[in-house]
């Protein structure tokens, strides 16, 4: 399966809380961020794409040419990428806004998660770009943070993500799910799925929980 038919398939079929039963059979029980990563807007259902990973830190030095690494780990996102932006939760800085979403949309960007502020929300919106943060601000991140890597992995509400993860996002909140394990990981969130939805219409029919959960083992 190619990584497109991947993304489709979770975006069509799948999401968030499968994703995640099915790593914690697996043994990976740590793959969801923290709870305070949500959606700005909610224009969109299940996102999906490819990790693609950008580190800011908090400082306070004022640049004379504050956005040249940004555009470079801009203009370098690929289609079907989910951009990553870790800032050590910061509460300064607000590093991703509208402008960049339109350039990520330009290279076929899916989506992007950071744990950090956000700003330039409704134009957001207005683009129909998914965006998962940890609130909203109005500030420039010219004295307030700067980018210090792309593409290495970072630490994004407490989820290590490489590059080429694939990261998920919905309504509950956002998955990375490690590149290595990917197929295997796809494999039992589809029988998962298929399985609740057996149960689901026999419990619409009136079936007892505890004869559909002895029958099909889903909950």
């Amino acid at each position: 399966m190619s990584g497109r038919e991947q993304i489709e398939l979770i975006t069509n079929h799948l999401y968030t809380a499968v994703i995640s039963d099915s790593l914690d059979s697996l043994g990976y029980r740590h793959q969801v961020m923290r709870e305070y990563i949500r959606p700005v807007h909610s224009r969109y259902q299940v996102v999906a794409g490819f990790a693609h990973t950008i580190q800011f830190v908090d400082s306070d030095e004022v640049l004379e040419n504050p956005f040249d690494a940004e555009i470079e780990a801009v203009d370098a996102i690929a289609a079907d990428a989910m951009v990553v932006i870790a800032t050590g939760l910061s509460v300064r800085n607000a590093p991703w806004g509208e402008l960049l979403s339109t350039a990520a949309v330009a290279r076929g960007a899916r989506g992007a998660v950071m744990d950090g502020f956000v700003r330039d929300v409704k134009l957001i919106e207005e683009l129909g770009f998914p965006v998962f943060a940890t609130g909203m601000k109005p500030v420039d991140s010219n004295g307030r943070g700067k980018l210090t890597s792309w593409g290495q992995p970072v630490l994004c509400g407490e989820v290590t993500v490489a590059p080429g993860d694939l990261v998920v996002a919905d309504f509950d909140g956002v998955i990375a799910i490690p590149a290595g394990i990917l197929e295997p990981v796809l494999a039992k969130a589809r029988e998962k799925v298929n399985g609740e939805n057996q149960t689901r219409a026999e419990l619409r029919a009136g079936a007892y929980l505890r004869d559909v959960y002895a029958k099909y083992g889903v909950l």
